[in-house]
């Protein structure tokens, strides 16, 4: 898979281009959500930091979570995006943090081209927070990662929780984004509001200031809640999996479930770890 087929998905509205939204999110990176960004790797994953580790980043999106493992002391990481301007978000990270490191490498390639992931070998941590339900192939890219992690190694992924019917529904809603431009300005003037009016009343009804739920989104991993309600009415291809799949699938191959945060069977990701013995 290249550049070409890439821009020929957008184009035919199969696909979101995650990269343009992270492009923007680049001016709101500050010292501050870097911080965030790693310590959700250090409580995820059990330990203090990645010295002499080496991280595999897929579909590093805006680059925060491979800029994250570099400040945390990685050995080796190195990243891969599917969406061109997703690399370029890593290559600006990597102008600004650490512009004469030899050892983080960002390239573009694709969790369900084999070739490439043939030629990348196996590290000690595998990354993929919220980008194998959007490949077009979820557990086929999902089967394609394990083998990347080396023995006694980890692997962290976020997948789309299944929520049935309401999955279906958000399907169609994302669909409809990436096929028109008047659909995707029609689903935003809808659902951006219903978003601010939904955490709003939510927060007004358990007594907390609705203003902080902004100002605090960053804690969140470090992301922006703006960002993310454009990456969620855009992320297109979109699939989900219930945990007990994800689990079923990855523990007949040999991986042992480490963590689990789900997100109570509503709007969201569940998040994994799974250790390879």
């Amino acid at each position: 898979m290249n550049n070409q087929t890439f821009q020929t998905e957008v184009a035919q509205g199969k696909r979101f281009e995650f990269g343009t939204n992270w492009q923007q999110f680049l001016s709101t990176i500050d010292d501050d959500r870097i911080a965030q960004a790693e310590r959700s790797l250090i409580n995820y994953l059990g330990i203090d930091n990645l010295a002499g580790k080496t991280f595999l980043d897929i579909g590093c999106g805006s680059g925060l979570f491979s800029l994250a493992a570099m400040r945390l002391r990685a050995k080796q990481v190195h990243s891969f995006d599917f969406d061109p301007r997703s690399v370029a978000c890593g290559l600006e990270l990597k102008r600004r943090y650490f512009p004469n490191t030899s050892h983080w490498v960002l390239e573009t390639g694709s969790a369900l081209d084999t070739t490439y992931l043939e030629k990348l070998g196996q590290w000690d941590i595998v990354y993929s927070w919220g980008v194998l339900h959007h490949t077009g192939d979820m557990w086929i890219a999902l089967g394609n990662v394990l083998p990347l992690v080396k023995e006694g190694g980890t692997l962290f992924i976020s997948i789309y929780n299944d929520q049935g019917g309401a999955s279906q529904r958000w399907h169609m809603v994302k669909a409809a984004y990436n096929k028109q431009l008047l659909a995707k300005w029609l689903i935003v003037s809808i659902f951006v509001p219903f978003f601010i009016a939904r955490g709003a009343l939510a927060d007004l009804l358990r007594g907390k200031n609705p203003i902080r739920r902004y100002r605090g989104y960053r804690k969140n991993r470090g992301m922006s809640i703006t960002h993310d309600w454009f990456d969620w009415l855009g992320g297109y291809p979109f699939e989900v999996a219930k945990p007990e799949q994800v689990f079923d699938f990855c523990h007949s191959r040999g991986f042992t479930l480490e963590r689990l945060k789900t997100c109570g069977g509503g709007l969201g990701c569940n998040e994994y770890v799974f250790s390879k013995p």
